[in-house]
């Protein structure tokens, strides 16, 4: 097992409380409720930085040095009571910081106690998976921490050997994981898990993954933490928080819109023999507009004019989806022979080319 950094707080960590009733009761200062009381949705402060939540100074010094000076609303609900060991059901919009949420904590009690496997997170898709592992990579490269990514598409054997090396942080998808267990059981250490992570929770508990779930549960120790992340509130999520005998921490953002307020949404009526003619005059007129505007960005500078905060060129990258994996494919052949720099990513593709399609997109973004 790869050595970590242990960090130890010479200072006694207070009696962990963390939530307020109600947003107008906070006046600046950390407002408390104790901890045993936390197990339905509170209001949280507006303001508050990641030193107050209880995070160690490394932690904080690494997300300076990546501009994240501030938590989000779902970092500042859920950070305090997962540091204090409570269960943890979140609900928040996608892109609102939920895998900070969970990784930061999770970072913090492996640096006091460094052992592998520490965590396990699970996500429903393979792309996500890979995320996370990268996200964990770079928040915990203080501690010289080691993830092992596993997931569908990749060689099981190369993933049982790395397993067996006892990481400190499994990301995988259910099914993979499952397979691992069932076929390599010697090569999984997972019987001292203190962390077991369910993201995107609403789609990891339906009954696709129910009995790769339950291979998975049986493999881990009963006594952990374990952490629920959602988008979408779902009556599965809603009836573990109810259950008889359960007190998790629950907090639930406002998601009753599941896409950030920024967004811009309009729809066009065209005929179907014609929809990609109009896509590409979507596409060129969009990449004009925006061309324009940073045109006017850069003569802006030049002159002494105070600009957008924007950097230019950072709004080029487009997404597009559509139903099947055949047409994602004839469309990128489309847009590639009309000029555009396009990548394709679907499930008809090799893993391996899904993650190089990937790269390349983030790498024009």
């Amino acid at each position: 097992m790869p050595k970590v950094e242990k960090r130890r707080s010479k200072a006694k960590r207070p009696e962990p409380t963390y939530t307020v009733e109600s947003a107008d009761e906070f006046d600046g200062d950390v407002v408390k409720v104790a901890a045993a009381q936390t197990t339905r949705e509170y209001a949280v402060p507006e303001m508050c930085t990641f030193s107050a939540l209880g995070l160690d100074s490394w932690l904080t010094s690494t997300l300076s040095a990546m501009s994240i000076h501030e938590p989000t609303e779902i970092q500042r609900a859920c950070i305090g009571p997962i540091l204090a060991g409570r269960d943890v059901i979140g609900g928040a919009n996608t892109g609102s910081g939920k895998t900070a949420a969970f990784a930061l904590p999770i970072l913090q009690a492996l640096a006091e106690d460094p052992f592998g496997v520490f965590a396990v997170v699970l996500t429903p898709t393979r792309e996500l998976a890979v995320q996370i592992g990268e996200q964990f990579g770079v928040l915990g490269k203080g501690v010289n921490i080691k993830v092992t990514v596993a997931i569908g598409g990749v060689d099981m054997v190369t993933q049982a050997l790395s397993l067996s090396r006892r990481p400190h942080i499994v990301v995988a998808t259910p099914g993979r994981l499952a397979d691992l267990i069932e076929s390599s059981a010697d090569a999984v250490h997972l019987k001292r898990v203190r962390f077991v992570v369910l993201d995107e929770a609403d789609r990891l508990l339906t009954e696709t993954f129910a009995s790769d779930l339950a291979v998975i549960m049986d493999a881990v120790p009963k006594k952990r933490q374990t952490l629920l992340f959602t988008a979408t509130m779902t009556d599965s999520i809603l009836a573990l928080r109810d259950r008889e005998g359960a007190q998790p921490f629950v907090h639930l953002c406002d998601t009753g819109i599941s896409t950030v307020a920024a967004l811009q949404q309009s729809y066009m009526f065209v005929p179907s023999h014609v929809k990609e003619a109009y896509l590409v005059h979507l596409l060129m007129t969009s990449v004009s507009r925006l061309e324009a505007r940073d045109n006017t960005r850069l003569a802006d500078e030049s002159s002494g004019d105070e600009a957008d905060e924007k950097p230019v060129g950072r709004d080029k990258s487009i997404m597009i989806f559509v139903g099947q994996c055949k047409t994602a494919e004839s469309l990128r052949v489309m847009l590639y022979e009309l000029g555009f720099r396009v990548t394709a990513l679907h499930s008809k593709m090799a893993q391996q080319e899904r993650l190089n399609s990937l790269g390349r997109f983030r790498a024009e973004a």
